[in-house]
């Protein structure tokens, strides 16, 4: 039956046929529609789904976001806000209305990401993740730091070089996750959990990757990570190494770094620096020492001139012998404090060697990756057939593809 035909007793529709009729013309006509308008009447059943009304000055229209378009969302869909939606027009026979089933949802005036962000934020410090005044400081001379980040970009070769330059006996504990892309964000909040977890746990935890775009940088806007950074008892600095745009783990983070290189100078002193304010003191102990007993020996020599003291030689030479046995062990104390200390600086520095990944790969280890994501691979599940695997040796890397039997 066409639109032109007469309709008559005997042709009459019955609901169900004119609504389906009224619905295929608009499926035809209205397919990938953008529609913009005021959002209003938001609700969010347990189904994942969205409903809301898009309105403006004239009108308003239903609109339905399903669960498998609205979990790809990166901001949160609120009341007065103003979309820009792209969907096809949809009726709903039980009801016979017409609604909306929006594709994609962008904001108006604003990115998707800066109005995420922006949410989160708000949300998040309400609760007081980002009070400055929950920040705690950090050890001044760590013993051992956990690095959350890839274990094969440059994040960690310039940490590690910048830390074993300034303090040799550092122990420096590399926890591998993603840090870009989908699932990263997981793969951080695990390594996380797991430093905080660890029997012998680090003094510091750094968490962070060698800097990129913003989407790049993303997985450290996402709330699963705040909240693991703010529910560390590790003290935690965030080196995203990006100095223009600021994360939100850069904000929830006891300190930030810009990089990974400056966050190795902000844990950890400089052993040269250190030994040199040594030495500095030492000499300043050892003038005002000598100062001391340069004044002590003239009020001496005075009361001795005045008659003050009975048998003045043997009182002063008493005092002088006392004085210079007091000066000896001054002297003696202080480089046996300074060997203690050089003793201490050779055992860290060999059990940095002992722990350093290098070290374990020549004796003979090796760390197999998949080539496809870089994932350290730990139980055959991990390399299924046909898989191609990167193994690192003390000599350099072998490339491998695994076969059945």
């Amino acid at each position: 039956m066409s639109s032109t035909d007469e309709s008559t007793p005997e042709n009459a529709l019955s609901v169900g046929e004119f609504t389906r009729l009224i619905r295929g013309v608009l499926e035809m006509q209205f397919s990938g529609v953008w529609v913009s308008g005021e959002v209003s009447e938001v609700t969010r059943p347990m189904s994942g789904h969205i409903y809301f009304t898009l309105k403006d000055d004239e009108a308003q229209l239903r609109c339905v976001m399903w669960r498998s378009a609205a979990s790809r969302l990166k901001f949160k869909i609120e009341e007065g806000s103003e979309l820009l939606c792209l969907g096809d027009i949809d009726i709903y026979p039980p009801r016979g209305s017409y609604q909306l089933v929006v594709r994609q949802a962008v904001p108006q005036g604003m990115g998707a990401m800066q109005l995420a962000f922006q949410q989160l934020h708000k949300k998040l410090a309400a609760e007081g993740l980002f009070d400055p005044a929950r920040k705690r400081p950090l050890p001044k001379f760590p013993r051992k730091v956990a690095f959350v980040t890839s274990p094969t970009g440059a994040a960690v070769r310039d940490f590690l070089e910048v830390a074993r330059r300034r303090w040799p006996g550092l122990s420096v504990l590399i926890i591998p996750a993603r840090v870009q892309g989908e699932g990263a964000a997981a793969e951080i909040v695990r390594g996380i959990q797991i430093a905080n977890r660890l029997a012998d746990r680090p003094d510091v935890l750094l968490v962070g990757r060698g800097g990129g775009s913003v989407e790049d940088l993303w997985c450290f806007n996402e709330e699963p990570v705040v909240r693991a950074i703010y529910a560390s008892e590790i003290p935690v600095v965030s080196a995203v190494g990006h100095e223009i745009d600021v994360t939100l783990a850069d904000l929830v983070a006891d300190l930030r770094a810009l990089t990974p290189s400056e966050a190795a100078e902000r844990i950890v002193p400089s052993r040269a620096e250190l030994l040199e304010r040594i030495m500095s003191a030492r000499t300043r102990l050892a003038s005002a020492l000598a100062s001391t007993t340069r004044q002590a020996r003239r009020r001496l020599e005075g009361l001795a001139q005045r008659r003050v003291l009975s048998h003045p030689r043997d009182r002063l030479q008493s005092i002088a012998e006392r004085l210079d046995l007091l000066d000896e062990r001054l002297r003696s104390s202080v480089k046996r404090k300074l060997e203690r200390l050089a003793d201490r600086q050779a055992q860290l520095a060999a059990s940095l060697h002992s722990l350093s990944p290098l070290a374990v790969l020549g004796r003979g280890y090796s760390v197999t990756q998949r080539e496809a994501d870089n994932r350290v691979v730990e139980s055959p599940a991990d390399a299924p057939d046909g898989t191609i695997l990167r193994t690192r040796v003390a000599g350099g890397e072998v490339r491998s593809i695994v076969a059945g039997d």
